[in-house]
């Protein structure tokens, strides 16, 4: 049970303990206007010092039906306060009130962010995706429905919210409809397809990407809406593949994507037609190697279309996606010239 759930059911027991409480008080009110021809006054007065059980005398003689009824009325009076009290105490030893506070701190915390990431799932395949966006200082909030995975997760540093992420309401929670990309990384096929169905029904915008555990899957989760499906059994074979037959190509380029190598960085760039100034140029007319130091690796058009290794005389043209290697401090360089920001599809939100 999380926290909400937690919150939700104490406050549960402690309004009917104080519902109940108050129907005793009216229930003997009403005994003592109808039955001792009291006035209110007086009759919530005298149910008041009964229930309280402060040991005031009868403020007026009473027969002995009133007195059955006043014994009956102090029994169900402890009983009411001791619950209530008892609810109370469990909140207090527990830490429901302290729980609730957090809660409700990311809660606000949540609702700050936009153009942040969404990571459904904190397991083995999760704790990494969160150590690479905090490498990065990406914004992010992490769901999980197990509350050891959370309470992991906030340890670490990491905003996090305990639910289910198949569900709108856990993703409206945690500002779906604000954010750039959802990952789902839960543990089965099942889940991370109604995961992406729910966030592209919430957001059509928002860039999906999930994991798949069999090929049947990577094509049900493409037919649903994600944007990129990663199966870490045919990624992890052809890596391994890789790095049997071009080791050092593997180690350098993982060091690259991977952030372990800090020399170079690849980076990708979307040219906006009313924004960047190089469209309709050549590469050589840009001169962006000899301003920024950045080697362009690669071009996407728009149609599709890749342009691997760019030559001089490649012209660059609106929608074009260029994927781009060189230094931290080069590839910053490269985003001024080009007047475009990274990622690529916050051009698309």
């Amino acid at each position: 049970m999380n926290t909400q759930q937690n919150y939700q059911r104490l406050q549960t027991q402690l309004l009917a303990g104080i519902v109940g409480l108050g129907g005793v008080f009216v229930l003997g009110t009403v005994w003592y206007v109808i039955f001792e021809g009291w006035s209110w006054t007086d009759a919530a007065y005298m149910t008041t010092i009964t229930l309280s059980t402060v040991g005031f005398g009868e403020i007026r003689p009473l027969d002995q039906a009133s007195r059955l009824f006043t014994i009956a009325l102090i029994f169900l009076g402890v009983i009411n306060i001791g619950y209530i009290v008892n609810r109370f105490t469990e909140a207090l030893i527990q830490g429901y009130f302290q729980d609730r506070l957090r809660y409700r701190q990311r809660q606000r915390l949540i609702e700050t962010l936009k153009h942040h990431y969404i990571l459904c799932g904190y397991g083995r395949t999760g704790r990494q995706i969160a150590l690479e966006f905090a490498a990065e200082n990406i914004p992010f909030v992490i769901v999980d429905l197990q509350p050891e995975a959370i309470a992991e997760a906030q340890e670490n540093g990491f905003i996090a919210m305990q639910g289910d992420a198949t569900l709108d309401d856990c993703l409206l929670a945690a500002g779906v409809e604000r954010a750039t990309c959802l990952l789902s990384s839960l543990q089965s096929d099942a889940e991370n397809l109604y995961t992406v169905l729910s966030a592209k029904t919430l957001n059509p915008k928002v860039r999906a990407i999930a994991r798949a555990n069999t090929e049947e899957a990577v094509k049900k989760l493409r037919r649903a809406g994600a944007d990129a499906v990663v199966s870490p059994y045919i990624t992890g074979g052809r890596r391994l593949a890789a790095a049997a037959l071009r080791p050092r190509v593997m180690d350098f380029v993982d060091g690259i994507i991977t952030g372990t190598n800090r020399s170079f960085y690849l980076d990708e760039f979307f040219l906006e037609e009313t924004l960047c100034p190089c469209i309709g140029k050549t590469l050589s007319e840009t001169k962006l190697r000899g301003k920024t130091g950045a080697l362009v690796l690669a071009i996407r058009r728009a149609d599709g279309t890749l342009i691997g290794g760019p030559m001089g005389d490649t012209y660059l043209y609106a929608e074009d996606l260029l994927i781009c290697m060189g230094t931290a401090e080069q590839l910053r360089q490269l985003s001024h010239l080009l007047a475009v920001s990274r990622p690529y599809w916050l051009h698309n939100n």
